[in-house]
């Protein structure tokens, strides 16, 4: 067996496979003892099929097999042992069906290969951080919220401002009609003529006045897209059916053990206290998953690499089974290339760090997970091995997919967490409010 990768430019090179005889006829055979073993055919006894009617009838297809199992495992074994850096992996080279399997004994193989060359990470960007400080608004609608979202739903004779009424809204001039469930704090203008009213009420308005430029109310109300609804305007009629009211729920303990776990918090001071800390927790890690976004896109945006762009299309149209058009590729070829630089760099913190995952790992946030799922704060004594057995079976569906989604989510985040430790944050202090805005 003979391979040789020739470099074509920096970023390209063709790859050359030459198999001899030796190479494969012995377990070219011993794939025919094998088949025979089990091999039914009429005349004979199952497992005594001769071998020789055995590679007589099916030794074209073992063949084909044989050598294909061949290629993959000498191809892989001499990128490996070569340290061969490779965009995927390597494409045969178009045209190469005239092989004539019955008497050819030496075969030769070239593939297209994409190489990317090392790159230096620009340590020396600095990226933008945030620390959140709360303001009394968050913390009044942190209340608010969780009173309505505890509370009980009433449905009331008669509207009031802050109801939910639900009814049939027609164009006037037009065709659309709709089911829906009009928000009464959602309309800007001519809010009046949303209070006070019953069921069988027709209200009439100017959708575009009612709800404003506020797209995101347009199309909650009237189930369309927010393109289609940034051009909706004119009048429109609205017929209630029905009111609902949420009655805030009271700041009680049943509340406290809803939210915290029994009898964790048992005062309005303490409850105070543990929301305050529950919604400084939840801003600090919505601030680190911005510093974590903020330094890949540094990173990428600034890392200087050419790569096998020609090469890296067809990859992506043969992986794709030809499901992408060359158009589709071209459109979003930018997206491609920056999730293919990001996981270069992922790549090289985790070889020069020697950053590892273990299964202790991976089995761990996954029970972690699921308690979250379940609001409990940690496993049971007596519940600790069925809920480890869970998770592990969790882990195995559909072929340890799973697995590996939390194994690459938790390698990214040991990348992240190594790459903030070198690069500069340059921390603000902002409020809640302004924070939210911006992550909009």
């Amino acid at each position: 067996m003979n391979i040789t990768l020739n470099q074509t430019d920096s970023t390209n090179a063709q790859l050359k496979v030459v198999l001899e005889e030796a190479d494969y006829a012995q377990k070219v055979d011993q794939q025919v003892k094998e088949f025979s073993k089990t091999a039914q055919m009429k005349g004979f006894r199952p497992g005594k099929v001769p071998a020789g009617l055995v590679k007589k009838m099916y030794g074209k297809s073992i063949l084909v097999d044989q050598i294909n199992k061949t290629l993959q495992e000498e191809i892989s074994k001499y990128i490996r042992e070569n340290d061969v850096k490779l965009l995927g992996e390597p494409l045969p080279e178009p045209n190469q069906d005239n092989i004539d399997w019955d008497n050819q004994k030496t075969f030769e193989f070239t593939y297209q290969v994409g190489l990317l060359p090392d790159f230096n990470l620009p340590l020396d960007k600095s990226v933008d951080g945030y620390k959140v400080e709360l303001d009394q608004k968050t913390i009044d609608e942190a209340y608010e919220n969780l009173k309505r979202q505890f509370g009980q739903t009433a449905n009331p004779e008669t509207s009031e401002a802050g109801d939910f009424i639900s009814g049939t809204l027609k164009q006037v001039d037009g065709e659309f009609e709709s089911t829906t469930l009009i928000p009464t704090n959602r309309v800007v203008e001519g809010q009046d003529k949303f209070i006070g009213a019953k069921a069988e009420d027709v209200i009439r308005f100017d959708i575009r006045n009612t709800f404003g430029d506020d797209n995101a109310a347009l199309a909650h109300v009237t189930g369309l897209s927010k393109e289609v609804v940034a051009d909706l305007n004119g009048e429109f009629e609205f017929t209630v059916d029905k009111i609902s009211r949420t009655e805030p729920a009271e700041l009680n303990q049943e509340l406290f053990d809803k939210l915290f776990g029994k009898d964790e918090v048992t005062t309005e001071e303490q409850f105070d206290a543990k929301l305050r800390e529950t919604i400084v927790e939840n801003y600090e890690r919505e601030a680190e998953n911005l510093v974590f976004r903020n330094i890949i896109d540094t990173l990428v945006d600034n890392i200087e690499v050419e790569l096998p762009t020609a090469f890296f299309k067809r990859w992506i149209e043969v992986t794709n089974e030809g499901k992408l058009t060359t158009e589709q590729i071209e459109e979003n070829f930018d997206k491609y290339e920056r999730e293919l630089k990001w996981s270069m760099i992922k790549n090289k913190v985790v070889e020069e760090n020697e950053l590892k995952v273990t299964n202790e790992e991976v089995l761990d946030s996954t029970m972690d997970k699921m308690l979250a799922q379940f609001n409990m704060p940690e496993v049971p004594e007596e519940l600790k091995e069925s809920m480890k057995s869970y998770a592990q079976q969790h882990l195995q569906q559909d072929n340890g997919r799973n697995y590996m989604n939390e194994y690459e989510q938790l390698l990214a985040e040991k990348v992240l967490a190594k790459l903030k430790e070198k690069m500069t944050v340059v921390e603000k202090t902002i409020s809640s409010e302004d924070f939210r805005n911006m992550s909009l």
